[in-house]
């Protein structure tokens, strides 16, 4: 959501990081602040934005409700209706973000994120969530299903996202469900239940993909719903991690990205010039080959090299896909409820 590199002085409530251009809030995820996401602007303005981080979406959007301004915000897709709602949000002016055109049909059809009001979300980046295992202790044949998370042999030895959304997709998945915008509440209990089996099995719930690889670098867990980057890093680096995207019950793609935050104390024409250099080509490249992410430009990414996509786990498979799509809000808080209870053992 969001994702890579959050450290725990990033994961202080709005800590700002990057105090830079004071005309230009960003409040994001750590690791976002890089320049690579936005050269243009930098070239236009000659200074960065001004970055504020949080480390997960309910706190950002407490943080938002109680006071606290920037200019453009970060959150995931699931989490753009409830921001809308609470009117922590107001339309783009998508006349100054003409790079807009490359963004795909689907985002623009949607009515939480596009309607006869205006624009409310651009897409910026994009991953998977699947099984990231440890080659040389399992065995390709444990890791086939998502039942393996289950599995006593490996007691103590997996990892979940402390992130209601990923871990909800695994257990969605692994009882059957591969579209959770139909979800009902009783199969909100059934991924509750199957999420409390594999509760039992859980080393530890890490935070971002640091962490993770820490937990995966020394042994300690041996499997873990991950997002992409983490495996690709790793193994870039020489450890030995594999992905498996194609498991039989599936995997998730989820998507975050950027909106115009209501009455936001620096200056539009600043907000919508990063939103713009946000969405260039050369964004793009830098998000697939530096992080391991797809990118809003669609039309970008539709001439990226097929095999880089594959090495890092953002190609085409043969397995059903749970897209992290905005889902009910009702939905969404027994999600939030369910999660905290089976985290502290009930």
């Amino acid at each position: 959501m969001k994702r890579l590199l959050l450290t725990s002085a990033a994961a202080l409530f709005a800590t700002t990081a990057f105090a830079a251009d004071p005309e230009l809030i960003v409040f994001d995820w750590s690791g976002y602040e890089e320049e690579g996401f936005y050269p243009d602007y930098t070239a236009k303005h000659g200074d960065i934005p001004t970055f504020a981080f949080f480390g997960e979406e309910e706190e950002a959007f407490q943080k938002l409700r109680s006071g606290f301004r920037a200019d453009v915000g970060h959150p995931c897709s699931q989490s753009v209706e409830k921001w809308r709602d609470a009117g922590l949000i107001e339309p783009w002016d998508i006349s100054q973000i003409p790079a807009y055109a490359n963004v795909d049909a689907a985002y623009k059809e949607n009515p939480i994120f596009a309607d006869d009001t205006g624009v409310y979300f651009i897409p910026a980046d994009l991953g998977a969530t699947a099984i990231a295992y440890n080659t040389e202790e399992v065995p390709a044949g444990d890791i086939e299903s998502l039942q393996v998370f289950l599995d006593p042999k490996y007691a103590g030895r997996t990892s979940l996202p402390d992130n209601v959304d990923d871990a909800y997709s695994l257990a969605f998945l692994a009882t059957g469900v591969t579209d959770w915008t139909t979800a009902t509440p009783a199969q909100v209990d059934a991924a509750s239940e199957w999420m409390r089996k594999a509760h039992a099995n859980v080393r530890a719930y890490w935070a971002d993909g640091a962490e993770l690889a820490q937990l995966m670098a020394t042994g300690e867990v041996l499997i873990s719903w991950a997002w992409n980057e983490t495996p690709v890093t790793m193994a870039a680096d020489g450890a030995p991690i594999g992905y498996q995207r194609e498991a039989k019950e599936g995997s998730s793609l989820w998507f975050c990205g950027y909106v115009n935050l209501q009455n936001g104390p620096g200056s539009e024409q600043k907000a919508h010039d990063f939103m713009n250099a946000w969405l260039q080509p050369e964004v793009t490249d830098y998000m697939v080959n530096e992080w391991g992410y797809g990118h809003g430009n669609a039309q970008a990414m539709a001439d990226f090299d097929t095999t880089i996509l594959d090495e890092v786990g953002m190609g085409k498979i043969d397995a059903p896909i749970l897209r992290q799509l905005p889902l009910e809000n009702a939905i969404r808080e027994q999600m939030v409820a369910s999660f905290e209870k089976i985290k502290a053992g009930f």
